[in-house]
C-alpha cells in the first residue's frame, strides 16, 4: 500500500517559519518575538496536526525563554545569571534553527513541550 500523501497548506506553513524568523529578529527588534508568539497562539486553532506541533513549540520556546531570562537577570547580582542568560540564547536558537529544519523537512515536533535541545 502507498502512505498516504499529508498536505499542509503552504500559507499555514509559512506563517509558522514566519513565527521563527520574528523569533531570530528578536535579537534585534525585542517586541518581534510578541509579535511571533500572538501568531503562533492566533494560527494555532485552525492548524493542520504538523503545523499545529510547531506552533505548540514556538510557544514553549517563547515563555521558557522569557522564565530562563528572568532567572538570568535576577542572579545577575551573584554572576551566575550571564552563564544562564548565555545558556539561556544558545538552547533559544537551537530550538528555533531545529523547528525551522523540521518544518522544512514537513516533519512535526516530537516533544514541542521539551525543556532540553
Amino acid at each position: 500500500m502507498a502512505d498516504p500523501v499529508v498536505t499542509v497548506d503552504p500559507g499555514n506553513k509559512g506563517n509558522a517559519n514566519l513565527v521563527y524568523i520574528l523569533y531570530l529578529c528578536s535579537f534585534l527588534i525585542g517586541i518581534s518575538s510578541v509579535v511571533g508568539v500572538v501568531m503562533a497562539y492566533v494560527g494555532k486553532a485552525d492548524a493542520s496536526p504538523l503545523v499545529r506541533s510547531h506552533y505548540d513549540n514556538q510557544i514553549n520556546i517563547f515563555w521558557k525563554m522569557l522564565l530562563y531570562v528572568l532567572v538570568g537577570t535576577i542572579l545577575l547580582l551573584v554572576v551566575v545569571g550571564i552563564l544562564i542568560i548565555f545558556a539561556a540564547v544558545v538552547w533559544y536558537v537551537i530550538r528555533i534553527v531545529k523547528g525551522m529544519q523540521a518544518l522544512a523537512a514537513d516533519q512535526p515536533i516530537e516533544n514541542p513541550g521539551s525543556w532540553g535541545i
